[in-house]
């Protein structure tokens, strides 16, 4: 019976230590690392990035996950496809980061679609708002590089303070320190 009660502690403790890394007590840290990651690729870059900068951790979650079906770049018809060539869509997102005011430092991680970061990306910006705030993007890509998906974000939103991004395909801890400089 004590191990089983030793175990829940155990569980619960660990539990309320995810909460916090993943942004569970907002405002603890001025840096954010926000992530959209369909694969999984990108969300180990913003993995290491909160690691070495010891930012909240806060996943950029669509109301209506992406299938299979919906990711076919292909297929001119799925739901990335459409939604990237129309550069006014604003994919629905789950609003669960709280108040973003108390962040000075935003890292904005995404995959490359279409040489451009996919259009939850905007819904995120627009949600919660980034004006005069530092953002460093970072991207992964299986051909493209970051430098238009920048571009186009720096266009879209000219009050952001935007720094320069880096493609993190394949990131290390140490490659992700050499970039911050830490």
């Amino acid at each position: 019976m004590k191990k089983i009660a030793l175990a829940m502690a155990v569980l619960a403790m660990s539990g309320t230590a995810f909460a916090q890394k993943t942004g569970g007590e907002m405002g603890k840290t001025k840096t954010l690392v926000a992530w959209f990651s369909a694969t999984g690729t990108t969300e180990k870059a913003a993995e290491i990035i909160a690691e070495v900068t010891g930012g909240d951790m806060h996943e950029i979650r669509p109301a209506e996950e992406y299938t299979a079906a919906d990711l076919d770049w292909r297929d001119r018809e799925s739901r990335s496809s459409r939604e990237n060539a129309d550069p006014a869509s604003r994919p629905e997102i789950v609003k669960d980061l709280g108040n973003a005011d108390g962040y000075d430092t935003i890292y904005i991680g995404y995959p490359i679609w279409w040489n451009v970061a996919p259009r939850v990306i905007n819904t995120f910006i627009e949600t919660y708002g980034f004006e005069g705030k530092t953002v460093i993007p970072f991207a992964t890509s299986g051909g493209s590089t970051i430098s238009n998906s920048v571009k186009v974000l720096r266009e879209t939103y000219p009050g952001i303070r935007w720094q320069e991004g880096r493609l993190l395909n394949g990131a290390s801890e140490s490659s992700v320190r050499q970039w911050l400089g830490r």
